[in-house]
C-alpha cells in the first residue's frame, strides 16, 4: 500500500523528472563508454538541450507557459525565479546556455576526457563521470523548479482544499 496521505503533485512532478533524468543520464553514460573523442559532449549538450526544457515544461515553467499566463502572473513567476538563481527557468535552453551550466561541472568532464583514454577502467569512469555530471545538472534544476512550483502554489486555490468545510 501506499502512504496514508495522497502524494502532492509538485513532488510526483520531480518524482517523475528524476526518473527521466536517470534514464537520459544512463543512456548518455552508455555513449560515453564509446572510445570516440568529442561524441559524449555531443551526448551530453543534446540530451540537456531536451531534458531541461522538459523539466521545466513538466512544472508549468517552460519559457512558452510562461510567457501564456497573466501579466500580473508571469511577474510573480519571473521573481519567484530570479529570486531561485536560475539561469534556465522560464528561458529558452540553447547549447550555449547548456555549455555554460556544463562549465559547472566542468571538472568533473574534463576527468571524464582523461579518463577516456585508459582502457576499460578508463571508460567505466569516464561512463559514471557523464552520469553524475548530467545528474547533478538536472537535480538542480529540478529542485529550483520544485521550489518555484511551491512558491507560486502558496496563492492559487488548491484543487482538493475546501472539500470538508463547513
Amino acid at each position: 500500500m501506499s502512504d496514508a496521505t495522497p502524494a502532492d503533485p509538485i513532488a510526483q512532478t520531480a518524482r517523475r523528472c528524476r526518473r527521466l533524468v536517470r534514464q537520459r543520464a544512463l543512456l548518455a553514460a552508455g555513449v560515453a563508454m564509446v572510445p570516440v573523442p568529442g561524441i559524449d559532449w555531443v551526448t551530453d549538450v543534446g540530451v540537456l538541450v531536451k531534458l531541461l526544457p522538459e523539466i521545466s515544461a513538466a512544472f508549468g515553467l517552460s519559457a512558452a507557459q510562461v510567457e501564456r499566463l497573466a501579466p500580473d502572473r508571469r511577474l510573480v513567476v519571473y521573481k519567484a525565479i530570479s529570486a531561485g538563481g536560475s539561469m534556465v527557468l522560464g528561458r529558452l535552453v540553447t547549447k550555449e546556455l547548456v555549455l555554460m551550466l556544463l562549465k559547472t561541472v566542468g571538472i568533473r568532464l574534463s576527468a571524464q576526457q582523461a579518463a577516456k583514454y585508459l582502457p576499460v577502467a578508463g571508460q567505466v569512469a569516464s561512463a559514471a563521470l557523464t552520469f553524475s555530471a548530467l545528474h547533478y545538472v538536472c537535480e538542480q534544476h529540478i529542485r529550483q523548479c520544485e521550489a518555484v512550483a511551491r512558491q507560486l502554489a502558496l496563492p492559487a486555490p488548491a484543487a482538493t482544499a475546501g472539500q470538508g468545510a463547513g
